[in-house]
């Protein structure tokens, strides 16, 4: 079953490129509906149904970036299990550094190039391939095979998979087993995900004027005194904590905190303002923490740390919110779509896997918590390192190989 992939190898190149040649750039969430009318066409021309949902009203949805999401479906000749491959069509800002056209879909020393390569427009390609080797091989099976094609994964989701799993899509008495094509290796298996709490700290002050600053309360030394304690204290304290968690790579096996911005006193000018800044002691500064939680622990050492600083420094305000959190997640070893793609990564590459967890979310965490359903994986072609970074690729090899495992998976579930 898993060879009829492998004389697909030109149209998963060609699939592959003509997807990367989409720009769907989030923010702000460009060409979405364009590449969901594209990838229809191919699902459709072997006989899947496909519909296309808008998620109307979801965060950032509008007029002019509506959020499109594309689910394509094939029945079985008898009722049975649905086995879904789940990926996003969004990718993220190019930024500098490339030596190719970001978005020319290049073909050089068996690897395709372009923003989303990796991330995760290879791994898309890869289940589409393999579902119609398997529907052509096997119209006789029972079940069905889902594909989707979803929006926003990369600022949460919640224009794809989360709009979606909140309206039935993802219901398990309506799919059974989830395959998320994220760029974890080919002969890996991702059981889950970290969990994430970002939010926003201020320090609040008093305005004054720079040659008086004494009358004011200065925003930024607060937050100064926030920032070095958190570099006395909470740093070392998240370093010192382990997971029992396969997460990869080693070193997101400790508690992690990042600071992602900093914003204090006068607001930056537009470009091309030549004046000078206003003599103000500031009175607010802000920062945005990014920090990824552990399944053995909580995430209340930031609460604790604001009120230690508090108890040192008179006149200290400050106020905390909280931007999105999401709890680890993590399929059990013995799931029946773990134990199936182990068997079939065996077979096919003729090497047991190894079981990871993701230092950084995905969908599995909607598809989880809102759609109920715990048989659910990321396992796809793809260098995890290479996401979001300048020529990122994607290994023709490596997607073949993938679309053959999860030709394999498909036989295995439906053919039972």
């Amino acid at each position: 079953m898993h060879r009829a992939a492998t004389p697909r190898r030109d149209d998963l190149v060609a699939l592959t490129q003509a997807w990367v040649r989409i720009p769907t750039l989030n923010p702000p969430g460009r060409n979405y509906r364009g590449i969901c009318e594209f990838l229809a066409t191919w699902p459709a021309a072997k006989g899947f149904g496909v519909e296309m949902i808008r998620a109307a009203g979801a965060p950032a949805d509008s007029d002019a970036h509506p959020r499109w999401n594309l689910i394509a479906r094939h029945e079985g000749a008898e009722p049975g299990e649905c086995v879904h491959f789940n990926g996003h069509h969004d990718v993220v800002e190019v930024g500098y550094g490339w030596s190719v056209d970001p978005f020319g879909g290049e073909v050089r020393d068996g690897r395709v190039y372009g923003r989303g390569a990796c991330d995760m427009k290879g791994g898309i390609a890869a289940a589409v391939i393999a579902a119609e080797a398997f529907v052509e091989t096997c119209p006789d099976y029972r079940g069905a095979v889902e594909i989707s094609a979803t929006a926003d994964e990369e600022s949460g989701g919640y224009g794809g998979v989360a709009w979606l799993a909140e309206r039935g899509w993802f219901d398990p008495d309506r799919v059974q087993h989830v395959i998320i094509p994220e760029p974890l290796n080919k002969d890996r298996i991702c059981l889950g995900h970290r969990g994430v709490w970002w939010a926003e700290i201020e320090t609040q002050g008093r305005i004054a004027h720079g040659s008086m600053p004494f009358p004011g309360d200065c925003a930024v030394r607060h937050m100064g005194a926030v920032i070095a304690e958190m570099e006395e204290t909470l740093f070392p304290l998240l370093a010192g904590r382990q997971t029992a968690m396969p997460v990869v790579p080693e070193g997101a096996r400790s508690s992690t905190l990042n600071i992602n911005a900093i914003h204090g006193g006068e607001p930056e000018q537009e470009p091309g303002y030549t004046g000078l800044p206003a003599p103000c002691v500031p009175d607010r500064c802000r920062i945005v923490i990014d920090r990824r939680v552990l399944i053995e622990e909580d995430i209340a050492e930031v609460a604790k740390l604001m009120e230690r600083v508090k108890a040192r420094r008179p006149g200290f305000a400050y106020e905390i919110r909280k931007l999105f959190e999401v709890v680890p997640t993590m399929a059990p070893r013995d799931a029946p779509v773990v134990t199936t793609v182990a068997q079939a990564i065996t077979h096919v590459l003729g090497r047991a896997p190894d079981f990871v967890v993701s230092p950084g979310t995905y969908d599995q965490k909607h598809i989880d918590r809102i759609g109920r359903l715990k048989n659910c994986i990321a396992y796809g072609p793809g260098i995890l390192d290479l996401a979001h970074q300048p020529d990122e690729w994607a290994s023709i090899d490596d997607m073949l190989d993938s679309a053959r495992v999860m030709a394999r998976v498909l036989g295995m579930l439906l053919l039972r």
